[in-house]
């Protein structure tokens, strides 16, 4: 029997080549999960497999070019995620998948959840650097969002203890894994911020898969961070571990060790600060007692003649004293105020038993500055005393004292030669111990001499 001439009649290859120019032109890129059966690895570095589900299969291929970016090693009986398009092996007119692209299929589907709830979050503007708050530089109490045993708290506590053991921690526990972790990590959140306790939050958990993680990728995580009034700072997993709590949080840490780190003082340095402080009082005292002594010796070198004038100067320097040790009183209150102002200020930050010991170490200056002040004004009265025998030493009551006496008219003018009296006059004679009255009987002349 002979073929009408007018047919068409094609070939085996040719049909099978115009069925996969039509399945590859008209199906883009697709996504397939199934589970691997039959696979084979020639020595071409090609793959072989059939994908298949409770009901059906397909044959699917990846060449070398694409396989050598996988990350794990296909297995039979592995369930996987692939990224492929419909194509037909014309040699055996097989319907087959070309795959671009294989994943795990846990891990897929979880990474593009990840990515999805990214970039939505990141549209809404919760990872914008303008609504990250600023980290305390002095935290009253720290919240630690967590597993109570897990080894994130532990190493977050050990370094809280290196670093600044007088701030108190707080323990929000939580489950970090499994159905139950994002509502409590939630709940958590909520309740430290209502309780207003902590100036600043750490969230986080030592590290883990993708899926052990997947607590902290929740969007209700996620907007509970965004909403915290309390900065926080994010501390979920390994380095190379990002969340979508990572991202939204306030800060992000490596390591809940590094978070600790961050968010903690260094008491050494504090310690140094207030050392340095002990120092410089300690000048500002000194210069304070070379002055006096400065205008104490002033004093002394001003003192010019007896009688009234060292009266006036002992009355002087008896009042400098006071106000001397006034000043300096006066001096130490206030900088004692300021170093309890400072202590007070600082006390959450610096150990217990430093401050009792910087309290007494102030305490035996103090008893030191007023120690050197009295011995510096039992100096003083002891040279003021020997000024005081030195001028006595000129002094006319020294020459009364050898015997003789001062006579002085009823005027109170003092008589100096004979002359200047009469017969008959009354005098008056200071001696160095009483006076007496007495009336001139006779004046004898003064002898001349040749």
């Amino acid at each position: 029997m002979n073929s009408a001439p007018n047919k068409d009649i094609l070939s085996i290859s040719q049909l099978n080549n115009l069925a996969r120019d039509l399945l590859e032109s008209q199906f883009p890129m697709i996504w397939v999960e199934g589970e691997i059966s039959n696979l084979a690895q020639p020595s071409s570095g090609h793959i072989y497999l059939t994908l298949k589900d409770s009901q059906a299969q397909i044959r699917a291929a990846m060449f070398k070019g694409r396989n050598q970016r996988l990350k794990f090693t296909p297995e039979n009986g592995m369930q996987v995620l692939v990224r492929a398009k419909l194509s037909l092996y014309p040699a055996r007119g097989d319907y087959q998948l070309i795959i671009d692209q294989m994943e795990e299929a846990g891990d897929g589907a979880l990474r593009r959840a990840f990515d999805q709830l990214k970039q939505k979050l990141s549209d809404e503007g919760l990872f914008a650097e303008d609504k990250k708050l600023a980290l305390p530089d002095f935290p009253r109490q720290i919240g630690v969002i967590t597993s109570p045993t897990g080894a994130a708290l532990q190493d977050i506590l050990s370094v809280l203890k290196r670093r600044f053991p007088a701030i108190p921690v707080r323990l929000y526990p939580v489950a970090v894994q499994g159905a139950h972790a994002a509502p409590e990590i939630v709940a958590a959140l909520d309740k430290s911020n209502a309780h207003g306790l902590c100036d600043v939050l750490i969230i986080g958990r030592g590290g883990g898969s993708l899926e052990d993680l997947w607590a902290f990728n929740e969007e209700i995580v996620a907007r509970a961070i965004a909403n915290s009034e309390i900065p926080i700072v994010s501390a979920v997993g390994h380095e190379t571990d990002f969340t979508i709590a990572d991202l939204v949080a306030d800060t992000r840490a490596p390591t809940p060790s590094v978070a600790a780190e961050m968010i903690s003082p260094d008491q050494t340095d504090i310690l140094e600060t207030l050392t340095d402080y002990e120092r410089l009082l300690g000048l500002h005292f000194k210069n304070k007692l070379f002055q006096a002594k400065q205008a104490l010796n002033g004093l002394q070198k001003r003192t010019r003649h007896p009688g009234q004038r060292l009266m006036d100067l002992n009355q002087r320097l008896d009042g400098l004293e006071s106000r001397i040790q006034s000043s300096i009183l006066n001096q130490l209150r206030h900088k004692q105020s300021d170093l309890n102002a400072a202590t007070a200020h600082h006390k959450l930050f610096t150990p217990e038993h430093k401050i009792l010991q910087l309290g007494a170490t102030n305490k035996a200056l103090y008893q030191r500055l007023l120690l050197t002040i009295k011995q510096n004004l039992q100096t003083a009265s002891q040279q003021l005393k020997s000024s005081a025998l030195q001028l006595n030493s000129v002094s006319p009551l020294a020459t009364l004292e050898r015997g003789y006496a001062i006579v002085r008219n009823n005027q109170g003018k003092i008589i100096k030669q004979s002359s200047e009296i009469k017969p008959g006059e009354v005098v008056n004679t200071t001696l160095h111990s009483g006076e007496f009255t007495a009336q001139v009987l006779e004046i004898t002349k003064p002898k001349k001499t040749n």
